[in-house]
């Protein structure tokens, strides 16, 4: 049995198709490039909650000591923000958390909004207090935020004011 060389042929691609490939790439990098966009955008929305959250509780620990007021604490909360985004664009309330005393209810049902603001310089030991940080995420966005719209992000610390 004798083998038949095969003669090496260069494939030249035929003019027709030069416009599917142009059409085909531009359709994967749209699609990759939105991609890439999300996977930015919510990483930066994770790191924004991530710092939030450690503003909040950072100002809780620094607010339970004895002499520490109400202004003082969310000053330090804002300035633990301004390591991520420009903190003016936050809301850092100090609130009387008293109401989790009791055994009948539920934090998933609480506004918090309507809870009495608390200065902690004239607080009673051991009354409950909660540090509150809320921000607008169209204000920290890197992008236009055409997939999450008029999202808060939010973050809270409870404390025993000592």
């Amino acid at each position: 049995m004798q083998l038949k060389r095969c003669q090496n042929r260069q494939a030249k691609p035929a003019a027709s198709r030069l416009g599917a490939v142009l059409v085909e790439n531009a359709v994967v990098a749209s699609v990759f490039g939105l991609f890439m966009a999300g996977i930015m955008e919510f990483g930066h929305a994770y790191m924004v909650q991530g710092v939030m959250n450690a503003a909040a509780s950072r100002a809780a620990r620094f607010g339970a000591v004895d002499g520490a007021t109400t202004a003082q604490t969310k000053d330090l909360a804002l300035q633990v923000l301004s390591s991520a985004f420009r903190s003016a664009n936050a809301t850092v309330t100090v609130k009387d958390a008293s109401i989790f005393d009791e055994a009948s209810v539920s934090p998933g049902r609480i506004n918090y909004d309507t809870l009495p603001n608390l200065e902690l310089k004239t607080a009673p030991k051991q009354r409950l207090y909660v540090v509150r940080v809320t921000v607008p995420y169209n204000s920290v966005a890197l992008l236009p935020p055409f997939w999450i719209k008029n999202m808060t992000l939010k973050a809270q610390s409870v404390m025993r004011h000592e």
